[in-house]
């Protein structure tokens, strides 16, 4: 009888042992082939209600709103989940709500379950510990089925834990208004193919310009800037990646600066010098909103904001109706094969294990093709799995859901399936003070540009020449002046 019973409790631990060992994922000598084996239980009696922050607004709110629906009467309903999605406003709002919930301040909301977030707000919030690790809910297979830079970007943990899961992803295109290049075209006989390098893009905004300029011979240098760009990290980010460089380079969530003399005189004479010498220009927050008032007829934006592309131009005392090209963003003469890889993942706080695995089964579900490539039709954002990101697949879904789907967002998704499969989708991994070197990134230069342009203008409307106003900004000693002032402000971040 002992014997017996010790069978029975050695019998006992054994199974103890195997149903612990699936709950943390080990697999013994067989792979883990689901990532539900060892999962929480749910209960659709008493589902698990979740609560989703993002950013979305207007058409994109509404096609996530409808599918946060789809998933609570389907699979939400099935296994126990109801998710409730809430915009924050604006990504900085969205961020500084977050930092508020965590952090616990004194009128804040409770954490969200799940949250839009980009890996430099992800890399400050998993250092707090608030971070769930969904490493664990994955397999190797449904890894693989992610385009793989979207996953590595999700790695942000200390040890390369996945905490960033990719959900819409986006990348930059050139928009142009047709409508106004065609006449231009006609005129000078530019050429589209000018317009694939960084380069021949300087070239056809000065022969722009010039036009412009020509039509009214009765008023001198009022040539109208041909081109803008809205994110100007992104142009040091990705050109330096172009010319062989990466300017921020980490290791263990440091960063080296890298900000190659060269390489940064490449991209001054790219976009400060047209800038200032009024062939390049920016007037509102946006730079779709410069091509609404004529200000500018083309320029690079993140693949979501084709969808606020104006659809005609509105002067002073006039409108009228304006079609647009989209193209592949121009590239340094030589430069290698990068493009940016942008659009903020989802991260799931760090709650119970129900919560967590629902968490997971929504996200999934999310990214599905079918479900995925129906709210990029509605919203312009790049699917995520690797099935889901070509021309095929996006038409089958639109045919089989009854999708409607404006031209332009239609031929936006094309052009950056292409992007993607042609392209090495890049983004630096989050570092401590990631978020204060974009800044500078994104505003030195520019605002630089802004102010001197219009010492510029000034200097024009006093009768000087172009070339004698902005003479003195072109030099190889102003270069070097902003180029070691803008390696101190960097190199002060990572101190």
């Amino acid at each position: 009888m002992k014997i017996n019973r010790c069978k029975r409790v050695i019998a006992a631990a054994m199974a103890g042992s195997l149903v612990l060992a699936a709950a943390l994922g080990v697999s013994g000598c067989a792979k883990k082939t689901s990532a539900d084996s060892g999962m929480p239980k749910l209960d659709p009696e008493n589902p698990v209600n979740l609560t989703v922050w993002h950013y979305y607004n207007g058409v994109q709110q509404i096609a996530f709103d409808s599918l946060l629906g789809t998933f609570n009467d389907t699979v939400g309903k099935e296994k126990g989940i109801y998710v409730t999605g809430h915009s924050q406003g604006n990504v900085t709002e969205l961020e500084q709500n977050v930092m508020k919930a965590m952090n616990k301040e004194v009128g804040s909301q409770e954490p969200p379950n799940i949250f839009s977030c980009y890996a430099d707000t992800a890399h400050e919030i998993e250092k707090m510990g608030k971070l769930a690790d969904l490493t664990p809910y994955m397999t190797e297979e449904e890894i693989a089925s992610y385009v793989d830079s979207y996953i590595e970007e999700g790695k942000i943990g200390s040890n390369g834990e996945f905490m960033i899961f990719p959900t819409a992803k986006s990348s930059e295109i050139f928009m142009l208004n047709k409508t106004d290049w065609d006449r231009f075209a006609t005129a000078t006989g530019a050429s589209l193919e000018e317009l694939s390098t960084r380069e021949g893009l300087v070239r056809t905004a000065q022969a722009y310009y010039e036009w412009t300029d020509s039509l009214t011979p009765d008023v001198l240098n009022d040539g109208k800037a041909f081109y803008g760009r809205d994110s100007m990290a992104n142009l040091f980010i990705i050109g330096s990646m172009e010319l062989g460089t990466e300017i921020f380079q980490v290791e263990g969530q440091k960063a080296v600066i890298n900000a190659d003399r060269d390489v940064m005189k490449k991209i001054w004479d790219f976009y400060y010098v047209p800038y200032i010498k009024g062939y390049f220009s920016s007037y509102g927050r946006f730079r779709s909103d410069d091509v609404k008032i004529g200000g500018i007829i083309a320029y690079t934006g993140s693949t979501t904001s084709a969808m606020y592309f104006p659809k005609e131009i509105q002067l002073e005392d006039s409108t009228y109706p304006i079609e647009c090209t989209i193209l592949p963003i121009p590239k340094f003469e030589g430069g290698k094969d990068y493009a940016v890889q942008q659009g903020a993942g989802m991260v799931v706080s760090d709650g119970t294990p129900e919560e967590v695995y629902a968490s997971v089964i929504f996200l999934k579900w999310f990214t599905q093709a079918e479900n995925n490539l129906k709210f990029g039709s509605q919203s312009g954002y790049l699917p995520v799995k690797k099935e889901a990101g070509n021309k095929e697949t996006l038409d089958k879904v639109i045919k089989e859901q009854n999708l409607e789907i404006s031209e332009i967002t239609y031929n936006t998704l094309i052009t950056s399936f292409d992007i993607v499969k042609n392209n090495t989708m890049y983004t630096n991994k989050a570092f401590d003070g990631g978020a204060q070197a974009r800044k500078i990134l994104e505003y030195n230069l520019s605002d630089k540009a802004a102010a001197d342009r219009e010492t510029v203008a000034a200097r024009l409307s006093e009768g000087m020449s172009l070339e004698e106003a902005a003479e003195s900004f072109v030099t190889d000693e102003a270069f070097e002046t902003w180029y070691q002032d803008f390696k101190e402000a960097l190199q002060q971040v990572r101190e």
